[in-house]
């Protein structure tokens, strides 16, 4: 008997994932919820603008902390609502023309479709926040057996592809925002009508801009888990995380 045979090599332990997101309760605080007080209660009959704007900030800010707290994460979208808020409200307070809001409704998703390819050399690529999410994929998994099968090239040419889609897609989104703010936001500079445009800008950018995004979105999402089966030899099943087991 060989007694000098060394024991097969152990994985090591995947890192625990933070806790799952509620994406409906994400939606909720960066984006519905801060339209619907910059629309019904930044009216003077209500809390006024300004007041308006603080109520709209807090939400966003508020969930971003709790997030924190809770996932030891930060909250990308979380800050995009708080910014997008704190600018659409501050245009309002300091009654600027038209014209520059539809500048930050272009501006922002076209600032985060820049953000995604530069960052893809980082420790920390937009794309996996928005795509490959330790939350919802294996990553642990996933990265052995891309290293196992010397993949690893072919994966981070994936991720490269996924980027583009995105930076895209956010490109596209941000030249409609902005004919669509050239085209709604059309009050005086300050006034409630401006402010209740405002609002609606938020509802109808759902439908026509948000919701298109999203179908892209999950394009290329379909598209990297379809590359990662081919790259990893897992089935699509083994590429998520195993349904915690019931008590």
């Amino acid at each position: 008997m060989n007694t000098d045979a060394s024991p097969p090599p152990v994985e090591p332990p995947a890192p625990p994932r933070p806790p799952q997101e509620n994406v409906w309760l994400n939606l909720a605080c960066n984006a519905v919820l801060p339209g619907v007080v910059l629309t019904q209660l930044s009216k003077e009959t209500r809390l006024g603008p300004a007041w308006g704007l603080v109520v709209a900030l807090s939400i966003p800010l508020a969930y971003g902390t709790y997030d924190l707290v809770k996932r030891r994460t930060w909250n990308v979208f979380a800050i995009i609502g708080l910014v997008g808020t704190l600018i659409t409200g501050g245009l309002g307070l300091l009654k600027l023309d038209n014209f520059w809001f539809a500048v930050k409704a272009a501006a922002l998703p076209m600032l985060i479709g820049l953000a995604i390819p530069m960052t893809l050399r980082t420790r920390q690529p937009l794309v996996k926040a928005l795509l490959y999410n330790e939350q919802v994929l294996d990553t642990h998994r996933i990265g052995a057996a891309l290293a196992a099968r010397g993949n690893l090239p072919g994966f981070e040419a994936l991720l490269r592809w996924a980027s583009w889609v995105l930076a895209a897609t956010f490109f596209v989104s941000g030249i409609l925002n902005y004919f669509l703010a050239r085209w709604i936001v059309t009050g005086a500079p300050g006034s409630s009508a401006q402010t209740e445009q405002i609002g609606r800008l938020h509802w109808i950018e759902w439908p026509t801009v948000t919701i298109p995004m999203m179908a892209v979105m999950m394009f290329a999402l379909f598209r990297l888990l379809k590359g990662l089966e081919g790259l990893t030899g897992l089935k699509s099943d083994d590429l998520f995380h195993a349904p915690p087991a019931k008590k």
